[in-house]
């Protein structure tokens, strides 16, 4: 079995140096796909920006966290604060799509609201992954699978990196990557046989979770001669970073340097050498 290789960007539309980052390392570099914030600060350049580059894949990055909703909060009350932005904390956030009937109906809206919104744009959706990976929490994971077949879900993000792998790679912050490792690799398991079941297709594994924000060319050229056969996600946090940026991501991503990794000319030419096959969502066949 060939080995293929999703190269993919969140937060696109968070801000325009992040946009600017994003056309860059796919334009001059690796970078294949893109995860759409459609009420980042910078969305409406993000969307212009996509219909001009038309070989960039686009996915939805559906923000439930750390963002601003698409319903004013009259609409949703128990999800967002009164300038409707989502609380800052994932896990509290996530804890509370558990337990009222209420504030599931609710998130189901704003979901709603937001695959309607980037399909407006006239983009095609290539794929749905999360920000923070909130997609995984198995009410919104549900919700879209029985979405799926209305608005065209075909692909959606595992979250399931191979931990050993990873901390051979590095071994920094073991514990928090342990933790990450067993949440999220209970997550996927539960997902797998319910996006099966709809044909929503997802790659087989992925790497930039534990290594969020620190994807710089070094570790690229370590890893990717370990990436087994089948079809590997590499999701990154690119940016040139600015205010809107800052704001948002954790004060220690190497943005920046994530950019250049994307962008190398040894990374590209190391996955040309390991004859691995660069695709994008738009190409992962269904299983």
């Amino acid at each position: 079995m060939s080995r293929r290789l999703i190269v993919s960007a969140d937060d696109f539309g968070m801000s325009a140096g992040v946009n600017a980052a994003v056309l860059r390392a796919h334009r001059e570099g690796i970078l294949g796909d893109a995860s759409l914030m459609v009420n980042g600060a910078a969305a409406a350049e993000a969307i212009e920006l996509a219909h001009a580059a038309p070989a960039l894949s686009v996915g939805l990055h559906l923000v439930l966290a750390q963002g601003r909703a698409t319903l004013p909060p009259r609409a949703i009350p128990d999800l967002v604060d009164a300038g409707g932005f989502f609380r800052t904390q994932p896990i509290r956030a996530a804890l509370g799509y558990f337990f009222k009937l209420g504030v599931r109906q609710q998130v189901r809206r704003e979901v709603c609201a937001q695959i309607e919104k980037f399909l407006a744009a006239g983009l095609t959706l290539s794929h749905v992954d999360g920000h923070v990976n909130i997609h995984l929490h198995p009410t919104i994971l549900n919700l879209l699978v029985a979405l799926s077949a209305q608005y065209g879900i075909r692909a959606v993000r595992l979250t399931r990196e191979p931990l050993v792998t990873a901390l051979r790679l590095d071994r920094r912050h073991a514990a928090r990557k342990l933790a990450e490792g067993l949440t999220f690799n209970a997550l996927s398991a539960y997902a797998r046989p319910r996006l099966a079941a709809q044909g929503v297709r997802h790659p087989d594994r992925l790497f930039g979770l534990h290594q969020s924000g620190h994807l710089t060319e070094a570790y690229l050229l370590r890893l990717l001669p370990r990436l087994a056969p089948g079809v590997t996600e590499l999701y990154c946090h690119p940016a040139l970073l600015d205010a809107e940026a800052r704001r948002w991501r954790p004060a220690n991503y190497e943005s920046e340097a994530e950019l250049a990794a994307l962008t190398s000319p040894r990374v590209a030419a190391r996955i040309r050498d390991l004859g691995i096959d660069r695709i994008t969502y738009r190409q992962l066949e269904a299983r």
